[in-house]
């Protein structure tokens, strides 16, 4: 049954909103949004300690017990590298800075026929110390008004104490909250929106679930080849940026392959651990791309890496870091969305008007240039032969 077009507008509105409300409220929303992906990701263990005939309240404490030991050790495990890794790192800024004066800039002005003082040491010294200092008075500004009030302080004790609270009482009751939207649902389209539902949650499924274990393969491969094998200092932290890096396509990549050739560079001054070097990331991006990624991941989000990062930036720059946290999730659903409604305008009067029915062809064309997955079209029946 076609829907009306006020009924329309009133979906519209309820959209409008919905997202008025999320962009206004997303500064208090950051504890709410991280409870809820961690209780997203327990419901499928709690639900399958409930079949081994546990009660619910006692498979979430499990689960949410299991969850909080390993978020706690591996902020244990990985805060105490991450901070020695950064101390070495500028322990060795000074290195770093004669390395870019005494060798990759005069090559660079070599190279490119610059003026000699297009790279003046000297202006950039200056300048990153102004900025620095800027940067300096505005920190004392925001520190001082902190310890001034207390407010600050005791926001972020009362999000860390949230998430928790949050996440448990959102496991708990995950089935109820699903049960309860689905009786919200007007009945003319619950179908509909359950179908979306089941399709949006196995994108989410594929895409939380999968990409994390990716960043995490990712981040462990490259830290310990890059420390133990190309034996950098600051391999560690190249590797943990690299592997969270890599929820967008490239990024990753790019960033800790630039990052790890510096320091080879800096560190060693030859080819060899330049090569080295290369060879970590070729084998992480052969790992990534034939085993992580098809196995963990596999190919139901269908997101285009132009489309990853134009999420990514349009999340951010609406709602800040919220945006960037819930910008692949929200882009996964969005794309389940958009194939319906690919195919509801395939199927509709207004493609077919004029002209043949909706082909696949046709849908494997639009579906390649958005990257989703085509969608299946069953051959028309055979037409019946006239009448004499």
């Amino acid at each position: 049954m076609a829907t009306s077009p006020a009924k329309r507008w009133q979906w519209l509105a309820i959209i409008a909103v919905a997202v008025l409300v999320v962009w206004r409220l997303s500064p208090m929303l950051m504890p709410f949004a991280v409870a809820a992906m961690f209780a997203y990701l327990g419901d499928p263990m709690a639900d399958r300690l409930e079949r081994w005939h546990l009660g619910r309240t006692l498979a979430v404490s499990v689960v949410f017990i299991v969850l909080g030991l390993v978020v706690v050790g591996a902020l244990l495990l990985v805060l105490p590298l991450l901070s020695r890794q950064i101390a070495n790192l500028v322990q060795n800024v000074p290195h770093y800075v004669a390395w870019a004066e005494d060798t990759a800039w005069p090559w660079l002005q070599t190279r490119l026929h610059l003026d000699p003082h297009t790279f003046d040491s000297d202006r950039v010294v200056a300048a990153l110390k102004a900025h620095i200092g800027s940067v300096g008075g505005i920190a004392g500004q925001v520190l001082g008004t902190v310890s001034r009030s207390g407010l600050g302080v005791v926001l972020w004790l009362t999000n860390l104490v949230l998430i928790p609270v949050v996440t448990f009482y959102l496991l708990r009751d995950w089935d109820r909250l699903v049960a309860a939207i689905d009786r919200l649902l007007p009945r003319a389209v619950e179908p509909t929106v359950a179908q979306l539902a089941r399709e949006s949650d196995a994108v989410l499924g594929a895409f939380v679930r999968g990409q994390l274990l990716v960043m995490i393969v990712l981040g462990v491969f490259y830290g310990a080849s890059l420390s133990l094998v190309a034996g950098l200092s600051v391999g560690a932290l190249i590797g943990v940026l690299a592997g969270l890096l890599s929820f967008v396509p490239y990024l990753g990549f790019i960033t800790g392959f630039g990052a790890a050739l510096i320091a080879a560079l800096v560190q060693y001054g030859d080819w060899n651990h330049v090569l080295v070097v290369c060879g970590v990331f070729v084998v992480g991006q052969l790992l990534e791309g034939y085993v992580l990624v098809p196995k963990l991941v596999g190919e139901k989000i269908g997101l285009h890496p132009v489309a990853v990062i134009f999420a990514v930036l349009a999340g951010g720059e609406l709602f800040g870091f919220l945006g960037v946290l819930l910008a692949l999730p929200v882009a996964s659903v969005a794309m389940v969305l958009l194939r319906h409604a690919l195919e509801r305008y395939q199927n509709s009067e207004l493609y077919a008007e004029g002209g043949e029915p909706a082909v696949a062809p046709a849908t494997t064309e639009v579906a390649a240039a958005t990257g989703a997955a085509p969608a299946e079209v069953a051959p028309a029946p055979p037409v019946p032969p006239s009448a004499p």
